[in-house]
């Protein structure tokens, strides 16, 4: 999954506008304009797509962090320059509030049953011996389960391609 897909994904789960997701981008002390936001939105075909970066990725899902969960005391996280599905799906399940019963629930939702030790394979240290890396699959899919728990009655709207 690319970075811009997985924003749009995010947008349309939360029905975040423009001015909120511009917000959430302030939440992290990095200001973006509703310009910005929008080409990151568009198309991969559209002559005005921007495609977002890992950092301004992880920027984002910070600053989700921050607006759901409140600012941490102190110094604020660095955002990382380099993003894979694991820190991603880590961000979103700090940001939700999510315990590992929670995820698996919103997995088996959409059909996609994970056992808790391989979920917590995606939350370990990559140096890990039982480190696992989460493919697009899942990433998708637990996306996916979000959405249908958050904006029910547009469950398939988004994805119809997540298995």
């Amino acid at each position: 999954m690319n970075n811009n897909d997985i924003m749009r994904r995010l947008r349309y789960t939360f029905d975040l506008k423009d001015s909120a997701m511009v917000e959430i981008f302030a939440a992290a002390d990095h200001p973006v304009t509703q310009e910005q936001i929008v080409n990151w939105l568009r198309k991969e075909d559209d002559s005005a797509y921007c495609a977002a970066t890992d950092t301004e990725l992880a920027i984002f899902l910070n600053g989700l962090i921050n607006t759901r969960r409140g600012r941490r005391e102190g110094e604020q996280p660095q955002p990382e320059k380099r993003l894979s599905n694991n820190m991603v799906f880590m961000k979103l399940k700090i940001a939700l509030n999510m315990t590992s019963d929670d995820v698996l629930d919103t997995l088996r939702s959409v059909g996609f049953p994970l056992s808790k030790h391989e979920l917590s394979a995606f939350f370990r240290k990559p140096d890990n011996k039982h480190y696992r890396e989460c493919k697009d699959q899942i990433l998708r899919n637990f996306l996916l389960g979000l959405q249908r728990r958050l904006r029910p009655d547009n469950a398939g709207a988004i994805d119809s391609e997540a298995h």
